[in-house]
């Protein structure tokens, strides 16, 4: 009997940002959870914290791959905090055990997750990104990044 698997939505971005951008973070982690989906995060502040807060809010479950060793270094919305002692190699985890990614803005470490998830066949979602992506999908507002995203991994027949 096969059990049933929650997706797994990574939610990637920069560790400090303005207000607008932590909104929008904090609305994608709410319409994730809203989804009965884990968010999962570098679990570190800033967009990542964001998302965090805001899965919880909506009762959801998260998850931070660290790049450190110190579960303290968690932001307080994270329910599991994976050690990885990566630094940013850890990036690869979180693309890796993401069924799809959804940027919100970013710097260069956003960049690297984007373009590791693109390079493992995951679907990828950005929002209020710097850059042109080829082979990343562009959306307006968070509910259309998560929406988006569970259409994708319907679509690439991931649970």
């Amino acid at each position: 009997m096969k059990a049933l698997v929650k997706k797994q939505i990574g939610v990637i971005g920069a560790g400090s940002c303005g207000n607008e951008i932590r909104a929008l973070a904090e609305m994608v982690g709410r319409e994730v959870a809203k989804r009965g989906a884990f968010l999962l995060c570098g679990g570190l502040g800033g967009v990542m914290e964001a998302a965090a807060y805001g899965a919880k809010q909506e009762g959801g479950i998260t998850l931070g791959i660290l790049p450190g060793t110190l579960k303290e270094e968690a932001n307080p919305w994270i329910d599991l905090a994976v050690l990885s002692g990566m630094g940013h190699a850890r990036n690869a985890l979180i693309a890796q055990s993401s069924d799809a990614l959804i940027a919100v803005n970013g710097e260069y470490g956003t960049l690297s997750e984007i373009a590791l998830g693109l390079k493992m066949g995951k679907p990828v979602i950005v929002l209020e990104s710097k850059w042109e992506i080829e082979g990343a999908h562009s959306s307006k507002s968070p509910q259309e990044a998560v929406e988006l995203a569970f259409r994708l991994i319907e679509k690439n027949g991931k649970n």
